[in-house]
C-alpha cells in the first residue's frame, strides 16, 4: 500500500511556561489545518515532538529541548516550523542552521496570537544565519496565497515571493543637495562616535537583534556593555522622594495612571514608583558611562526583581520628559534631549534610533522615534479610507510625543501577568495622524542592510481601535499605518524583523526629504539601502 511522504513540523515557543500554555489550543488547531493542507497535496504531517503533559504544552521551550528534537529529525527531512506563539529563536537556531533538508516558517494571520511576530523574529534571525528558508502565512490555511506556495514548496524546496517593491539605493534618484547633507551628517557620526549602552544582550532569543561589534564599529558607534544587575543596583540608590518627583511630574502634565489594590493583577502606586526609580537609574548610568542611547533587556532577569520598564523606556524617547539630576552635583542630565532607548536591547533599532535622533534635530524634525512591533493588520474601509491597515504595537517604549494629546492622551496600565508577574505601567495612546519614515536595520550575510520607505498614520473610528485593541494587546500604545505602495504579503515577505522603527515627519514632503537625507547616510555609513514603496 502507498503511503504518503511525510513532512516533519516542529513548533518553537516561549521560554515562559504561562505563554506556551495559553497558545497551546491555537497551535493544535494551526496544526490540524496544516495537515489538512498538506493532505490535500498528497504528503502526512508528523509532528517531530510530543505534547508535554507534565508541562500542558508542546512547544520547545528551550536550547537544550530543541537539541534533543533535533537529534531525532533526519537531516535531509523537508521541515516546517509552525508558529502561533511568541517564540525564542535560539531553541531551534542550533538545528536549523545545520539542517540540510528544506525549511519552511509558517504563521497564523492574527493579531491575538503572536506567532507572526514570532515567526517574523526566526525569519531575521535565520537570515543573519545564513539559513535558506522559506515563509508562509495566512488566517486559515485554504487561501489561494498559501495553497500556491505551499504547492510551490513542496515541489521545489523553495518559494519566490514578489518584491518588486523594492527598490536599491544606487537606482534610486536623490538630490544633490539632500546627499550631500545626508553624507556629511554620516561622515561627522564616524568622526564623533558613539556608545550604546546595552543592559545585557540576546533579550527573548532575538539572534537577529545583536549586532556584531566588528561590523556595528564600522558605522561609528560601539557598544558599552552593561549589567541589568547594574541598573538594579542603581535603582536601590535613587530615594523615594526622587522618584515621587517624577510621578508628580507625570500627574501635573495629565497623564493617567489606572490604579487599582491588587498587586497581582492591577498597577499599584508602588510599581509605578519603582518604575520612576528605573527611569532615574537608567539616566544616570547612561550619564556615567557617556552613552547615546541605551536599550534594557528587561524580559529576563530583570523582570523576576522589578516591575517592568515600559514606563521608563517611554519617557527616555521623549524630549520633555522628568528631569533627572546628577547623584552629587545636583546637575540635571541630558537637558532638553531624549536619550533614545531601543526596547528588548534591539541593536539593530539603536543603531537606527540613534541616527534618526541626530539627523531629525539636524532637519530641524521632532526627533522622537521608537521601535513597534509589525503586529498584525487588516483591511478598513469607509467613506474616506480604503486601505489595509497596519497596527503597530509595542509594550509600552513609544514617547508620549507621537500620541494624541500627548501626555495627556497618555495612559498607564498594568502589564499582563502572564508576561509581568511584577506589573508596572505602559505608555498606552493612540499615535498621531501624520506622515512618518518606517525602516529597519537587520543583517544580511554578515553585512548591515537597511530598508526603509514613507508611511501615513490615520485616524480610525474609536471603535475599531477599541477592536485592534481587543485582538492585540490593549495596555499596548497603538499606531495604525498605511504603508503606500506596499501590499500585505510584499511587507511581510521582505520584512527581517518582528520590529519596524518609526518617526514622524511634519508633512509628507518632510517625510520624503527625510527619508533620501537618511538613506543616504546610511548609505555613507556602509550599509546596503533599499528604497520601499510608491510615494
Amino acid at each position: 500500500m502507498k503511503t504518503n511522504p511525510i513532512i516533519s513540523l516542529i513548533a518553537n515557543g516561549d521560554l515562559r511556561a504561562s505563554a506556551n500554555q495559553k497558545c497551546e489550543a491555537e497551535q493544535a488547531a494551526m496544526e490540524k489545518k496544516l495537515a489538512a493542507a498538506l493532505a490535500a497535496e498528497g504528503y502526512t504531517l508528523q509532528r517531530a515532538h510530543s505534547y508535554d503533559w507534565e508541562k500542558q504544552h508542546g512547544f520547545i521551550d528551550s536550547q537544550k529541548h530543541g537539541l534533543e528534537v533535533f537529534r531525532t529529525i533526519p537531516e535531509e527531512a523537508p521541515l516546517i516550523v509552525a508558529e502561533s506563539v511568541w517564540q525564542y529563536s535560539q531553541h531551534i537556531l542550533p538545528g536549523l542552521i545545520t539542517h540540510k533538508g528544506p525549511i519552511l516558517t509558517v504563521a497564523n494571520w492574527s493579531g491575538t496570537w503572536p506567532g507572526l511576530v514570532g515567526m517574523l523574529n526566526l525569519n531575521g534571525s535565520l537570515t543573519k544565519a545564513g539559513v535558506d528558508y522559506s515563509t508562509l502565512w495566512s488566517e486559515d490555511f485554504t487561501d489561494d496565497f498559501f495553497r500556491c506556495g505551499l504547492r510551490q514548496w513542496l515541489k521545489k524546496g523553495k518559494i519566490k515571493h514578489k518584491i518588486d517593491h523594492v527598490e536599491r539605493y544606487k537606482k534610486f534618484d536623490i538630490p544633490a543637495a539632500i546627499k550631500k547633507l545626508g553624507q556629511k551628517f554620516a561622515r561627522e557620526v564616524k568622526r564623533h562616535k558613539y556608545l550604546m549602552g546595552v543592559f545585557d544582550e540576546g533579550c527573548m532569543g532575538m539572534y537577529n537583534a545583536i549586532i556584531p561589534d566588528e561590523v556595528l564599529s564600522k558605522t561609528g558607534i560601539f557598544k558599552e556593555r552593561l549589567s541589568q544587575s547594574t541598573l538594579y543596583a542603581k535603582m536601590l540608590t535613587v530615594s523615594d522622594a526622587d522618584a515621587r518627583g517624577v510621578y508628580q511630574w507625570l500627574l501635573d502634565r495629565g497623564m493617567t495612571f489606572n490604579l487599582g489594590p491588587d498587586e497581582a493583577t492591577d498597577l499599584t502606586e508602588n510599581q509605578v514608583l519603582q518604575q520612576c526609580k528605573m527611569y532615574i537609574a537608567a539616566v544616570r548610568l547612561a550619564d556615567e558611562f557617556g552613552c547615546s542611547t541605551i536599550g534594557i533587556q528587561y524580559q529576563q532577569g530583570l523582570k523576576d526583581l522589578t516591575p517592568a520598564s515600559d514606563l521608563a523606556e517611554g519617557l527616555l524617547n521623549n524630549v520633555e520628559r522628568p528631569p533627572v539630576f546628577h547623584e552629587t552635583s545636583g546637575k540635571e542630565l541630558y537637558k532638553g534631549e531624549a536619550l533614545p532607548h531601543f526596547n528588548e536591547v534591539d541593536e539593530c533599532a539603536g543603531l537606527d534610533g540613534l541616527i534618526t535622533y541626530k539627523l531629525w534635530k539636524l532637519l530641524g524634525f521632532p526627533p522622537e522615534n521608537t521601535l513597534h512591533d509589525l503586529r498584525w493588520g487588516r483591511d478598513y474601509k469607509d467613506s474616506e479610507l480604503d486601505a489595509f491597515v497596519w497596527v503597530f504595537e509595542i509594550s509600552g517604549a513609544a514617547p508620549p510625543a507621537h500620541f494624541i494629546g500627548g501626555y495627556g492622551g497618555t495612559t498607564s496600565e498594568r502589564q499582563p501577568a502572564m508576561y509581568f508577574r511584577l506589573g508596572g505601567g505602559t505608555m498606552k495612546g493612540i499615535s498621531k495622524p501624520g506622515w512618518i519614515v518606517w525602516s529597519r536595520v537587520f543583517l544580511d550575510d554578515g553585512k548591515l542592510c537597511y530598508d526603509t520607505g514613507l508611511g501615513e498614520v490615520v485616524s480610525l473610528p474609536q471603535q475599531e481601535t477599541e477592536e485592534r485593541w481587543a485582538l492585540t494587546t490593549p495596555q499596548w500604545p497603538i499606531m495604525h499605518a498605511v504603508l503606500p505602495g506596499i501590499t500585505r504579503d510584499q511587507m511581510m515577505a521582505r520584512h527581517k524583523s518582528n520590529h519596524i522603527q518609526v518617526v514622524y515627519a511634519p508633512d509628507k514632503a518632510g517625510a520624503y526629504k527625510g527619508l533620501l537625507a537618511k538613506a543616504a547616510a546610511m548609505h555613507e555609513l556602509g550599509l546596503e539601502v533599499c528604497v520601499m514603496g510608491k510615494f
